[in-house]
């Protein structure tokens, strides 16, 4: 059994989160810099057996493709392409920030730990995995 790895894409970080192998927990896994990509994404699944790829799509507040969705597209296009027995999930990612943040005060986090963009990224990527596996 495999797991599931969301992506988070942003233009500068990325950040990345991934199932336990029964697809019961989603836990934070990384956030790399968006050239680190690539490479990290084909290591990940050489040494892991990963049986869904879930991606954030970024859109406006009234629902329209944001200035972001391009770059998605884009690695969305190279996921399918350089691993096509995987199945690419798109999901929406509106409000995964403010949610991350907001995980962050609840669980304590201090001021200065939360002006970590990577951390942030990071979050946002567990949170948009747990809202793909809430609806498996």
């Amino acid at each position: 059994m495999g797991r599931i790895l969301a992506v988070d894409y942003g233009q500068k970080r990325i950040g990345l989160a991934v199932s336990d192998e029964l697809k019961i927990s989603a836990n934070g896994l990384d956030t790399i810099h968006v050239r680190e990509i690539h490479n990290y994404i084909r290591n990940y699944i050489r040494d892991n057996e990963v049986d869904t790829l879930v991606v954030g799509l970024p859109k406006t507040l009234d629902n329209k493709a944001s200035e972001s969705t391009p770059f998605v597209e884009n690695f969305v296009s190279w996921l399918k392409n350089t691993f096509p027995s995987i199945p690419v999930i798109r999901i929406d990612e509106r409000f995964t920030s403010s949610m991350a943040f907001q995980t962050m005060i609840d669980s304590g986090i201090g001021r200065k730990a939360r002006r970590d963009k990577a951390l942030i990224d990071k979050i946002s990527a567990t949170i948009l995995l747990q809202s793909y596996m809430s609806t498996l």
